[in-house]
């Protein structure tokens, strides 16, 4: 009798123990060894944890991909069905279907919802640029057909989508404005006009500038010129986002954290919008993400078609780790991380600036599985 009643004891304790734990941690201690960490819970005191998706995880035909996007991560944005060549196809024709999708898988899943791209050189029809015999629009016709394009959009999605990246890729690597086709038409202050729209059409959105390598400090210091003039001006702009496409050897740790160090002074947010690390060989001037670059292929380019070597696996992993440990340093002005994509299978990095090649660059492999940076990440946390 006495065994008994110590065996009864001996359970009430430990479940009781149990509740505690799941009570202050938010981790079931029965569960948890089963199944991995989730980044959004993880990162939940630090700052939001998102992934671009794509066409088939917005539709549920990739149910791989949404698995891990419902579990992982408390923030989406959509690789291509809010740029205008897929939602604006045509003059006066919108194709709002994927994108209602989009904003449907974000809903249901209670997620912070990203639109991508208002205004940006490319994946921009020609027609929105000429007439219907292909001279150049004049200033007011541009300015009216963004104008009309922001407010259909944006005021489509009035109060779901709650950020916006406005304006993408505007300037040159040197900081100076980028001779696009929104500048040579209607002038330096395009930008201004785009976010002047954007918040016409949802003034409780955020809205944001989006760029890469901005840890190259010429290009950093036209961007902040750049919001420091919008906000002199009284241009309602909340946040700048870092594409943050990372190579092997660049960025180094410093120059993102200088960077953060200068945009700390901006008071907006700041956001790293669309994480990737390169692992295969191949220079690009400026360490640019400019995607109308192209290289013929070539088999010394792609090394690791058959798989990663374990050396450069713990070197990608070594770098998300560090990265992170310098996010979560500066996480008072940090409001999003975002990843360019969820598992390694869907990154634009197999086929840019080369098609067909294998590379590595996110936190799942192609089967699902959260490989040895998203483990790296993690341990962060702890050591933080």
């Amino acid at each position: 009798m006495k065994s008994i009643l110590n065996r009864i004891i001996k359970t009430n304790l430990l479940l009781i123990l149990g509740f505690t734990i799941i009570l202050v941690t938010g981790i079931n201690p029965v569960s948890s060894a089963q199944t991995e960490p989730v980044l959004k819970n993880v990162f939940k005191k630090d700052f939001l944890i998102g992934a671009a998706i794509n066409r088939a995880q917005i539709s549920g035909k990739d149910t791989i991909g949404d698995k891990i996007i419902e579990t992982q991560f408390n923030s989406i944005s959509p690789e291509n069905v809010l740029k205008w060549e897929r939602v604006h196809p045509k003059p006066g024709v919108y194709n709002f279907k994927p994108a209602d999708e989009y904003v449907a898988f974000g809903e249901k899943n209670h997620m912070f919802i990203i639109g991508h791209t208002l205004v940006w050189h490319h994946q921009t029809p020609k027609w929105v640029f000429e007439d219907s015999s292909g001279n150049p629009l004049n200033r007011q016709e541009l300015l009216q057909s963004m104008h009309d394009h922001i407010q259909t959009v944006v005021g489509r999605y009035k109060g779901k989508i709650k950020g916006w990246d406005v304006v993408n890729e505007a300037l040159n690597e040197d900081g100076s404005l980028r001779q696009s086709p929104w500048m040579r038409i209607i002038g330096k202050d395009y930008i201004e006009k785009a976010f002047e729209y954007a918040h016409e059409a949802d003034p409780d959105a955020e809205l944001y500038y989006n760029d890469y390598s901005l840890e190259n400090k010429p290009k950093r210091d036209g961007a902040i010129k750049l919001i420091n003039k919008l906000k002199s001006e009284g241009i309602h702009i909340s946040g700048i986002g870092s594409q943050m496409h990372a190579k092997m050897d660049w960025p180094s740790v410093s120059q993102v954290d200088s960077m953060f160090t200068d945009f700390e002074k901006l008071g907006i947010k700041v956001m790293i919008t669309e994480l990737d690390i390169d692992a295969l060989p191949l220079k690009h001037e400026n360490h640019t993400a400019e995607i109308s670059l192209k290289y013929q292929n070539n088999p010394k380019l792609n090394p690791y078609k058959n798989g990663l070597p374990d050396s450069v696996n713990m070197e990608i992993a070594n770098r998300y780790a560090a990265f992170f440990k310098t996010f979560i340093k500066y996480k008072s002005i940090i409001s999003r991380v975002t990843f360019w994509g969820v598992r390694n299978s869907d990154s634009w990095l197999n086929n840019w600036p080369i098609p067909g090649r294998t590379n590595y660059p996110l936190l799942f492999d192609r089967s699902g599985k959260p490989n040895l940076s998203f483990q790296k990440i993690i341990e962060t946390v702890k050591t933080n």
